[in-house]
C-alpha cells in the first residue's frame, strides 16, 4: 500500500501555537490540527515577553493531539515545516536547553533608546544592507539589550554557553535536540534559521545572505558564533531530524525538519504568490501586505520595507516589499469591547451591509499611530463626518471600509516603488471571511480580490516549503496547481466614485496625523 505523504507544520504565533497536517494535495487532513495559547508576560510598561519553555511545551502537546485526532500513522509524516512570529528573540544554553531569559517579543519597546541612536547615526547603513529601518520591532537591538543587561551573558556567548535565535530557531533546535544528524553538530540540536527570518533581525545582509560584521559591531559587538546558521527556507539536506524527546510522538520515527519561513512570507508562499508582482494581504489584528519582487531587492522610496520572501537554494533568494498596518481587525474588536455596538465580531458584517454607504463618515483606526506608508507614531484615531443622521450602522461600515483604505495606501506605495500596477490581491487571515470587506476592497482598489479555499495560508506555506525539500511536491508549478480559489470579488464601483471616496479618506488621515504632538498632555507626552 502506498504511504500517504503528510507534512506536519508547527505554526508558532504571538498568542499561541497551532500544529496542522497537510496531505499531498495541499488539503488539511481531517482532524489534523491543534491549538494552544501561551502566557503573555508584561514585566513593565512597553515590555512584552514569552516563556520559551511554555511555548515548547505547547508545541509538544499540539503535535501529539493533531496526530491522535487525525489517526495519521507517524510513518506517513514525510517532513516537518516551521513558521513563526518573526522578530521575537530567545537566548538559551545549548548544553542544557534552558532559556537564559524570557523571549523578548516583537511588540516589546524597551530597546527604543538603542534604535533611536541607530536611526540618528546609521540609518543609511542599516537600511541599505537590511531593507529595514532601525526600530525596536526588529531582533538585533533585543540581542544587544540582553548582552548588556543580563549578568554574564556576553561571556557565556563567547564561550559557546549561550546562543540566540528567533522563535523558529528555538523550535527547530528543540525538535532536533539530541539528534546526531544536524547541520550544526555540537550545538545540541540544529541551530539554524532561514533567510526570511534572518532578514527580520536587522543584522543580516539581504543581498549577500549572511550575517553582516559591521551590523553586528554597531549593535553592541554581537558574537556571530552565537547566532544560528542561515539556510534556505526549503532545505533538501534537512536542518536536522527529530531527536529522542519526540520518539514517543512519532513512534521512534526520525522525521526530517526541512521547511522554515517567517509567518508573513509563509502566507504569501501558501497563496502560491510565486510570480513577481503578486500580492497578498493577511487581514488579522493588523494587515500585512507583501509583494513578490523576484530576485531584485527594491529600495522603497515610499516608506515600505524590503525583505527576503523565500529561498530554495543556498546563496539565492526571492525578495518582497512589505507594508504593515497596525490596527485593522483590532478596530472591529473595539466596536465590540469598547463601543459595545456589537456583541460578537461577526455581527459587524450584517450591520455594515445594512447601510448603503457611510453617509460621509470616515474612521481612521490610528489607536497606536499609523504604520506603512505613514509611519506616524503621533497619529491618533478619528471619526469625522458625523451628522445627526449618523447611526451605528454607518460607524460599522466606516470601520470595515477603513481596513480596505489602509490596504490601498500600502498597495499604492508598492505600485510606485515598482512602477507597475497590481493585477489582483490575494486575501487571507481571519477578517478575510468578511464578504462586505473583500467586496469593498475590490471596489476601492479596482482589481480582483481572491479568497483561497484554504485560509490558513501561513501553515500551508510552511507545508509547501517542507514538502518541496522531500518530494511531496516536485516544483512550484505543481504547488500552484494545488492552490484553489474559494471566491473572487470583482470591482463593481464606478471609477469616479472610487477616487472621490479615496480622496475623502486621504483628507481624514491628514486630520489624524500628528495629533498627539498637538495635544501631548492628553497622551502623557508632556504639558
Amino acid at each position: 500500500m502506498l504511504q500517504r505523504k503528510i507534512v506536519l507544520v508547527v505554526d508558532q504565533g504571538t498568542t499561541g501555537t497551532r500544529v496542522a497536517l497537510y496531505d499531498e494535495n495541499g488539503n488539511p487532513v481531517p482532524g489534523g490540527w491543534a491549538y494552544r495559547e501561551h502566557t503573555q508576560i508584561y514585566p513593565r510598561p512597553g515590555w512584552v515577553e514569552h516563556n520559551p519553555l511554555e511555548i515548547w511545551e505547547k508545541v509538544l502537546v499540539c503535535m501529539k493531539e493533531a496526530l491522535d485526532r487525525s489517526k495519521v500513522d507517524p510513518r506517513d509524516i514525510a517532513a516537518i515545516g516551521v513558521t513563526n512570529q518573526r522578530e521575537t528573540i530567545v537566548v538559551w544554553d545549548p548544553r542544557t536547553g534552558q532559556p537564559l531569559y524570557n523571549a523578548i517579543v516583537w511588540q516589546d519597546r524597551r530597546t527604543a533608546p538603542i534604535t533611536d541612536k541607530l536611526r540618528e547615526n546609521y540609518f543609511d547603513v542599516i537600511y541599505g544592507k537590511t531593507g529595514l529601518v532601525p526600530d525596536p520591532y526588529f531582533s538585533g537591538s533585543k540581542i544587544q539589550w540582553l548582552l548588556e543587561n543580563v549578568g554574564t551573558l556576553r561571556d557565556k556567548a563567547l564561550k559557546g554557553e549561550a546562543v540566540f535565535g528567533t522563535i523558529d530557531s528555538w523550535i527547530i533546535w528543540n525538535l532536533t535536540k539530541g539528534s546526531p544528524n544536524t547541520l550544526t553538530p555540537g550545538r545540541g540540536g540544529a541551530h539554524v534559521t532561514d533567510y526570511s527570518n534572518a532578514s527580520r533581525t536587522m543584522l543580516f545582509n539581504i543581498r549577500r545572505l549572511e550575517w553582516d560584521a559591521e551590523l553586528l559591531e554597531l549593535m553592541g559587538n554581537i558574537p556571530e558564533e552565537s547566532l544560528p546558521l542561515p539556510r534556505p527556507s526549503s532545505e533538501k539536506e534537512a536542518y536536522g531530524y527529530t531527536g529522542p524527546e519526540l520518539d514517543g510522538i512519532f513512534n521512534g520515527q526520525k522525521v526530517p525538519v526541512t521547511g522554515d519561513a517567517g509567518d508573513q512570507q509563509a502566507a504569501l508562499f501558501g497563496q502560491a504568490g510565486f510570480e513577481p508582482g503578486e500580492v497578498k494581504c493577511t487581514y488579522g489584528t493588523g494587515n500585512f501586505i507583501l509583494m513578490n519582487t523576484g530576485e531584485r531587492v527594491v529600495k522603497s522610496e515610499n516608506n515600505l520595507l524590503s525583505t527576503v520572501f523565500y529561498s530554495l537554494e543556498q546563496g539565492r533568494a526571492v525578495y518582497a516589499l512589505e507594508g504593515s498596518v497596525f490596527i485593522t481587525g483590532a478596530a472591529i474588536q473595539w466596536l465590540r469591547d469598547g463601543l459595545k455596538i456589537i456583541e460578537v465580531s461577526p455581527e459587524v458584517d450584517p450591520l455594515a451591509e445594512s447601510a448603503d454607504d457611510t453617509g460621509g463618515l470616515y474612521f481612521v483606526p490610528a489607536f497606536t499611530g499609523l504604520g506603512a506608508p505613514y509611519w506616524d507614531p503621533y497619529a491618533r484615531g478619528l471619526i469625522i463626518g458625523i451628522t445627526r443622521g449618523t447611526t451605528r450602522r454607518h460607524i460599522a461600515r466606516a470601520v470595515i471600509e477603513s481596513i480596505a483604505y489602509l490596504t490601498r495606501d500600502v498597495v499604492e506605495a508598492m505600485e510606485k516603488d515598482t512602477a507597475s500596477r497590481i493585477r489582483s490581491l490575494k486575501a487571507d487571515g481571519g477578517a478575510s471571511r468578511s464578504d462586505v470587506l473583500l467586496q469593498f476592497q475590490a471596489d476601492i482598489l479596482g482589481v480582483d480580490v481572491i479568497r483561497p479555499l484554504v485560509r490558513e495560508t501561513t501553515s500551508l506555506g510552511a507545508a509547501f516549503l517542507a514538502g518541496l525539500a522531500v518530494g511531496v511536491w516536485g516544483s512550484l508549478e505543481e504547488i500552484r496547481k494545488t492552490w484553489k480559489a474559494e471566491r473572487v470579488f470583482k470591482p463593481a464601483m464606478d471609477p469616479e466614485k472610487r477616487e472621490r471616496l479615496y480622496r475623502g479618506w486621504k483628507a481624514a488621515v491628514a486630520r489624524a496625523l500628528n495629533w498627539a504632538r498637538e495635544v501631548p498632555w492628553a497622551y502623557g507626552y508632556g504639558t
